[in-house]
């Protein structure tokens, strides 16, 4: 499935037990549309990704970042502590494409680590989600 939208915050790089890293992150995806005669309807559509072929790529996906992401997608269901039904999508990302960077205060250097970004002084948290 190919997914485009936006990351709703900063990928998180999880140790597993069995030494594994997996990078994961949520994209929100806006769908648009005008039902016959009526007003124009906008929904969002929040997908939780995992990724785990690289943890390099996880400095560049900061919140607000428009992401392309191709992988399997698989829901998740399950009753919470109050006994309500809950549900969620779920990616298992194969590939990653970065169209546009997000709003982060950290950048990467040439030698692969992190540093604070020039002219950067406060957040930028001007996105809906």
């Amino acid at each position: 499935m190919l997914i485009i939208g936006r990351l709703t915050s900063d990928a998180v790089v999880k140790q597993l037990k069995n030494e594994k890293q997996v990078v994961n992150f949520s994209v929100a995806e806006n769908h648009y549309y005008k039902p016959k005669g009526g007003e124009g309807v906008q929904t969002t559509t929040y997908y939780n990704c995992s990724y785990w072929i690289s943890t390099a790529i996880a400095a560049r996906l900061t919140k607000g970042a428009l992401v392309e992401i191709v992988g399997r997608v698989t829901p998740n269901a399950w009753i919470d502590l109050k006994g309500e039904a809950k549900a969620s999508i779920n990616v298992h990302a194969d590939t990653i494409k970065i169209h546009s960077t997000g709003n982060s205060k950290t950048v990467v250097n040439e030698k692969g680590s992190l540093q604070p970004a020039a002219g950067l002084t406060e957040p930028v948290d001007d996105l809906p989600f």
